[in-house]
């Protein structure tokens, strides 16, 4: 039986394993993909995250993350409103990012299993996990990291999976000489929005958040850039001077911003899993790294003290409410000033008019430093 089985090898389960095994603790990570691999990501980390990172020997240097210190917003017009990023961050793939974190977690004895978790069963006080290999798997603890909407939510029948969501997410990595280095870009489009800002070996990542009505009226995701994204003129621009590296882009179904549990069946979540912020400025990332930085240490808090669940339960929930309820709300709030021409423009003008309001919006989505 192992200490922690985690399921999802993204950042937050990259993490939790990395700093649970680093604990000394028997720690197994499932990861259905194969490394390296690309997801729907805006792939911008808020600075926020950096001293927890070089703290633990994490902050990904060698790969040459990109800072970015400047927003740009425009709205379906294509009006836009320049500012600073107070905090900033910088910008790096998840394919680059994530195989430089499984790489640390397999020489330091973390067990990677490359397959689907397909059943998670809580046995009185262990679980018992079933792959789609067929093999049984036990654990006294299970971290879910899968993401924004898997398999298992449907099998766990988990609460928001029961509510169909409108929004479809696209995601390219480019070549561009349009866009600035140092920019996060959010332009507005009808039913959606598209981020773009620059990674790792002179590519920019370009990713945005549609509607599913606008992929169903024109019928293919190359008509709706068409006749919708290009209508924005500083999205035309960029999809007219941009040379895809993919031979077809990262598409996700179904994406939610529905409030989740942070447990749910005993099963502690984390990342994505637990609560998905509205990619206004690709802050859900840090969060990730933030919530695997607070369960891993609870856990270890926890075990170190003679194991109590569900005061373990209790302390997670009070910390991922503490620190991210609040950013998801405002996510959710703040995401309905985007899409639609009129709020698109009030947005931006409010922005340029006040940049007091402008700042406000931007610290709803963004946490302090954090070690």
């Amino acid at each position: 039986m192992k200490d922690v089985i985690v399921i999802g090898g993204g950042l937050a389960g990259l993490i939790n394993a990395i700093l649970l095994n680093r604990e000394g603790l028997s720690v197994q990570l499932f990861e259905e993909k194969r490394y390296p691999f690309h997801r729907v990501c805006g792939e911008y980390i808020s600075n926020e995250v950096i001293p927890f990172l070089k703290k633990h020997q994490l902050y990904p240097e060698e790969l040459e993350p990109v800072p970015i210190n400047k927003f740009q917003l425009s709205s379906i017009s294509g009006k836009s409103l320049h500012m600073p990023l107070d905090l900033g961050g910088f910008g790096i793939s998840r394919h680059a990012l994530d195989e430089w974190l499984v790489k640390i977690a397999m020489r330091e004895g973390v067990d990677v299993v490359h397959d689907r978790v397909t059943q998670v069963n809580f046995l009185s006080d262990s679980f018992e996990l079933q792959s789609n290999s067929g093999t049984l798997h036990q654990a006294r603890l299970v971290i879910g990291a899968f993401g924004k909407r898997s398999f298992l939510d449907k099998n766990l029948s988990r609460n928001f999976i029961q509510k169909r969501s409108p929004y479809v997410g696209v995601k390219y990595h480019i070549r561009t000489d349009v866009v600035a280095n140092d920019v996060i870009a959010l332009h507005n489009f009808h039913g959606g929005y598209c981020g773009v800002s620059r990674i790792e070996n002179d590519k920019f990542n370009l990713c945005y958040l549609s509607h599913r009505s606008n992929l169903k009226k024109h019928k293919s995701i190359e008509a709706m850039e068409a006749e919708v994204l290009r209508k924005n003129p500083q999205l035309k621009d960029i999809l007219n001077n941009a040379e895809s590296l993919f031979d077809k882009p990262e598409v996700i179904n179904e994406i939610t911003f529905e409030k989740k549990e942070p447990i749910f069946n005993h099963i502690l979540m984390s990342g994505d899993s637990a609560g998905m912020i509205t990619p206004l400025c690709g802050n859900g990332m840090a969060m990730a790294i933030h919530s695997a930085k607070i369960l891993s240490e609870l856990i270890t808090l926890n075990l170190r003290n003679g194991f109590d669940r569900s005061q373990l339960e209790k302390e997670y929930e009070n910390q991922w409410n503490k620190h991210f309820a609040k950013r998801l709300w405002a996510g959710r709030h703040i995401q309905r000033l985007f899409g639609a021409s009129f709020t698109s423009e009030v947005a931006v003008s409010m922005g340029k008019g006040s940049g007091i309001f402008a700042k406000f919006l931007m610290k709803q989505t963004h946490g302090s430093p954090f070690s």
